[in-house]
Formats: structure tokens, C-alpha cells, sequence
């Protein structure tokens, strides 16, 4: 496989964010955050773009649940923290529910739920990356493998029979679904009215300012 293969890919299925971003730009989600209704890449990034949110559901893949587990391994501010998790509730990333401890008032636990649990491709892609061109001196300070028999795993991209094709043998290919962007008919448009109204202009290559225009200075 390329080095560009093993470097980064986004193995995950959409169908479960693609949901939640309908849900969210026709209005009946709570969230007041407004998705692209036509890139899955924008609307993903819609709820997982924001600064900590990463770091956030990478603690959670470590086990973490509880408010102030999340604050106190991130070093986050109560406020951001507050807002992150409740984006990824909102989205359907993490679970919220109560929990009560003797002599405490009621709190809330935080757990992936598949959406979630599916961004650890994406966690392990973005650490692929890390490693490979911001790495650290000492090495990668974690690795993954399989399970059964501690075989070293890397992000990749897989076809529909389960095997890997390098990043450059991906190709991107749009599909009756792809939004028409009215922007180049604007253009040309604008383009139109702009070489009509030349046409109407007097030709004043002979003036002093048609001279200086020549000149090459802008």
C-alpha cells in the first residue's frame, strides 16, 4: 500500500450523522445549529468541528462518563464543556443519564452510542496522521491492535468485499444527489454585463490614463 494509503482515510458510514443533519436543518431538532443540507463533510464538521470535541469523545473511548472526569483530564473550562456535550447528546454522539451517589445531588453520565462508537476510525485517522507528520521524538505514546491477536492496525480505506485499496486508487465521484451550484452561471452572467458595458465605452487607448495603463503599473 502507498505511504498516501496509510497515511489517512475516513472509513465511516454516514447514514447515521446524514440523519441527524436532516433532522437538524428542518427544524425539529432541539439544537439551535443550522447543518449543511448538501455536503456530508460540512454537516459532520457541523457538530464535531469545534475546538475539544475530538478530545472529548477521545476520553470517552478511554472509559470516561462523568462531567468532572471530562474537565479534569482535559483541563477544559465548565462552560465549553457543557456546550461540547451537549451538541454531541443533541446529535445523537453520546447518551446522557442520570446517576445519583449517596449524599450527592443528581448528575448526568455521558457514553457513545454507535454514531460514537463509529468515530474511532476517525480518532484512530487523525492520530495515523499525527504520527506519521507531527510525530513526536520519543515515538507514538499509543498504539492500536487487534484484539485477539495483537496484530498492528492502520485507518485504510475498504471496498465493498472487504479489502483495502490505497488512498490514490479512491476515486470521488458525484452522484445524481450532488447539489447544482448556481455560482458559475452567476459569473457568467456578471461577466456578460461587464463585457457589454466595455463595449459601450469609448476607446481612450490614446489618453494619458489608457497610456499609464499600459505602463504595467497597478
Amino acid at each position: 500500500m502507498s505511504s498516501r494509503g496509510e497515511m489517512l482515510s475516513w472509513f465511516l458510514q454516514p447514514r447515521l450523522l446524514d440523519r441527524k443533519g436532516q433532522l437538524s436543518y428542518s427544524g425539529t431538532m432541539a439544537s439551535s445549529k443550522v447543518l449543511d443540507p448538501n455536503c456530508s463533510i460540512a454537516r459532520s464538521l457541523g457538530v464535531l468541528g469545534e475546538r475539544w470535541t475530538f478530545l472529548i469523545l477521545r476520553e470517552a473511548m478511554d472509559g470516561v462518563t462523568r462531567f468532572a472526569q471530562f474537565r479534569d483530564a482535559l483541563g477544559i473550562a465548565p462552560d465549553v464543556l457543557t456546550d461540547r456535550l451537549t451538541t454531541l447528546v443533541d446529535y445523537g454522539v453520546m447518551s446522557r443519564a442520570p446517576y445519583q451517589e449517596p449524599g450527592s445531588r443528581t448528575r448526568y453520565a455521558y457514553t457513545l452510542t454507535p454514531a460514537g462508537e463509529e468515530l474511532h476510525v476517525a480518532l484512530g485517522s487523525l492520530q495515523q496522521w499525527g504520527d506519521t507528520y507531527l510525530p513526536r521524538p520519543a515515538g507514538p505514546t499509543v498504539e492500536r491492535r487487534t484484539r485477539k491477536n495483537n496484530r498492528p492496525v492502520h485507518v485504510g480505506f475498504i471496498d465493498d468485499r472487504g479489502r483495502e485499496v490505497a488512498a490514490d486508487d479512491v476515486a470521488t465521484i458525484r452522484t445524481s444527489a450532488y447539489p447544482t451550484d448556481p455560482r458559475p452561471a452567476k459569473r457568467r452572467r456578471v461577466a456578460a454585463v461587464s463585457n457589454r458595458t466595455r463595449a459601450a465605452q469609448p476607446n481612450n487607448d490614446q489618453s494619458p490614463a489608457g497610456v499609464a495603463g499600459d505602463s504595467g503599473v497597478h
